[in-house]
């Protein structure tokens, strides 16, 4: 047995594979295959990009570009789940390819195992459907959000610290704002680190899960996405909350300006 979706053909291990997915009625045989076609950038393969790359290719998204230029090292195993003990000392996107492949083998893989510059960058954002974000620090958010910009390609951002994080979406249409309308770079922006300041290991998992839940909502095109709201989390009190914000009209990225 077999399911056509434009021509495209579904064999019966993918949907068995995927049916719990399938069953779903705002996903069904269509959004399924729309997830299979999907190609998703994900930049930063630690604690976000761990959960978030391990959930995108055991729910089917077909094509996964994985980019980080760190090895495994002992202090990550606390929260970056898809890296253990025998990947010590390997680069932190061929052991995700490896483990990824153990969940999914059906998911096309590619790595980058080095720092993207911006031209590198751009190259690689015209390729993908989505962006996801999974970056620890500003100057890699700047440079991500003015690629996605500049190419319209949505942007699924996440941090945490310590008990808490947050994630968002940037659709990058015209009248939604883009992640410097929400923190502008100005230059002087205080930044804290999870070696200086800790973090809790599931806290990460729960970002990295809800960036992968947005980024198959912006594939399959259901529900509504994070577009204008920051999801705030405080793992110690066990609460969100939601933060709205606008497009800043005077944003230097996404008004166009220089």
């Amino acid at each position: 047995m077999t399911e056509s979706i434009d021509n495209k053909i579904m064999n019966d291990d993918e949907l068995l594979r995927y049916n719990r997915q399938i069953m779903l009625p705002q996903i069904d045989i269509d959004g399924q295959q729309k997830l299979m076609d999907a190609k998703v950038l994900i930049v930063g393969i630690g604690g976000l990009g761990s959960p978030a790359s391990l959930y995108l290719a055991s729910a089917g998204v077909g094509h996964l570009t994985l980019v980080d230029d760190d090895v495994v090292e002992l202090s990550n195993l606390q929260r970056q789940i898809i890296h253990h003990d025998e990947n010590i000392g390997d680069e932190k996107v061929w052991s995700a390819k490896h483990n990824l492949l153990k969940h999914n083998p059906l998911t096309n893989i590619t790595t980058i195992g080095k720092r993207l510059d911006s031209a590198s960058l751009q190259q690689q954002v015209i390729q993908a459907d989505i962006v996801l974000d999974a970056t620890d620090n500003f100057e890699s958010r700047y440079l991500i959000n003015h690629a996605c910009v500049t190419n319209n390609t949505p942007l699924v951002s996440g941090a945490a610290i310590r008990f808490e994080g947050q994630v968002c979406v940037f659709t990058n249409r015209k009248n939604d704002p883009c992640y410097n309308c929400l923190y502008p770079n100005t230059g002087d922006i205080f930044e804290e680190t999870c070696s200086e300041n800790g973090i809790l290991s599931p806290v990460v998992g729960v970002i990295g899960c809800m960036q992968a839940i947005e980024c198959i909502k912006l594939i399959c095109g259901i529900g509504e996405p994070l577009a204008g709201r920051l999801l705030v989390f405080d793992g110690l009190a066990a609460e969100w909350r939601t933060v709205r914000f606008k497009k800043d009209n005077a944003c230097p990225i996404c008004n166009g300006a220089t």
